[in-house]
């Protein structure tokens, strides 16, 4: 007689689970709890990852552009000399009102004006023609446009070094130059126009191949085919130049042009290094003397900090006027276009 033992088991039904194993979909609790810590583990990486990979940007801003900032608009409503640089004593808006009457900061603000003037706009000029020639195809095109950055990677010092050279009165080559056309040697750090002529020509032969080459980027995103129908409808090189590649560069120009007025005012290596006594006045009568020039002389020749940080902070209002400015122009560039 076969005993409850010897009675086989019932065979497993076909594509199912073996008798006595758990079903392939079921997980163990440890399992499971593993995998909801991954999964947690995981959403708090995406979450949080992208913060940490930005954050040594805002520790850096923290620590060195904006606690500066803050604190340098705090010095600016006290009385605060180099010497002592922890004893305050609060005076209000006075460190403003002094510089609003002081003529040499209105010396130092028109000669900012006339030097941003006279550097940017021939910069400019200068940086869009060149941009244009390197847009055509060219042999050795790569070596010419690292030529065009050598300026930009040059040093202030050594650029205003050779400049210095260049523009002596007794001895200079570009007075040398000029005797052979008749003109008399010019005093070009002793004038006032010359002087700034001299100090805006460092600025474009160190900006202008910086400012070729975003054009010049500009330009290579212009698509091929509005210059093949421009040139089907018979346009010249020179009009295809003014109706195709100049209207598709206006928010590059206006970015340019925005970036070089903020350089220009705060140009300081150039007119400090020109000045042949090597000092902050920009000349012996401040012919050439800029708004950061005029900065550096109450700071740190005449220790006066409280008065050079109001007169930074002036300079700070400036660049937010100049950014307010490019705002207006770019949404209507945007509107019209």
């Amino acid at each position: 007689m076969a005993t409850r033992n010897d009675i086989a088991a019932p065979p497993a039904k076909e594509g199912g689970a073996a008798p006595g194993r758990p079903p392939a979909d079921v997980v163990s609790p440890e399992a499971a709890k593993k995998r909801a810590r991954l999964s947690r583990r995981w959403q708090r990486d995406m979450r949080w990852s992208p913060y940490a990979f930005v954050s040594p940007f805002f520790v850096l801003f923290l620590a060195f552009g904006l606690f500066p900032l803050i604190y340098t608009g705090w010095a600016s409503l006290h009385q605060v000399e180099l010497t002592a640089p922890t004893d305050m004593s609060w005076v209000g808006l006075r460190n403003y009102t002094r510089i609003f009457d002081d003529e040499f900061f209105w010396n130092a603000a028109k000669n900012t004006l006339t030097i941003g003037i006279i550097s940017t706009v021939p910069q400019l000029m200068m940086a869009m023609g060149i941009a244009h020639i390197l847009n055509y195809k060219l042999r050795a095109s790569t070596f010419f446009r690292v030529v065009m950055l050598a300026p930009y990677a040059t040093s202030i010092a050594a650029a205003s070094l050779v400049f210095v050279l260049l523009f002596g009165r007794d001895y200079g080559m570009i007075n040398w130059a000029l005797h052979f056309v008749g003109v008399d040697a010019i005093d070009w750090q002793g004038d006032k126009w010359p002087s700034q002529i001299a100090v805006s020509t460092i600025i474009v032969w160190r900006w202008t191949g910086y400012n070729a080459l975003i054009y010049l980027a500009a330009m290579q995103a212009i698509p091929l085919d509005l210059y093949e129908s421009a040139a089907l409808d018979g346009a010249s090189r020179w009009r295809q130049f003014l109706h195709v590649t100049l209207p598709s560069l206006r928010p590059t120009i206006l970015f340019t042009a925005v970036v070089s007025t903020i350089g220009a005012s705060q140009v300081f290596g150039e007119p400090l290094l020109f000045d042949v006594n090597k000092g902050s006045s920009g000349g012996a009568e401040h012919q050439f003397q800029t708004l950061g020039l005029y900065l550096y002389e109450q700071g740190w020749v005449n220790q006066h900090l409280g008065r050079a940080s109001a007169i930074a902070w002036t300079m700070f209002l400036i660049l937010i006027v100049i950014g307010i400015v490019n705002y207006v122009i770019s949404r209507r560039l945007r509107a019209s276009s």
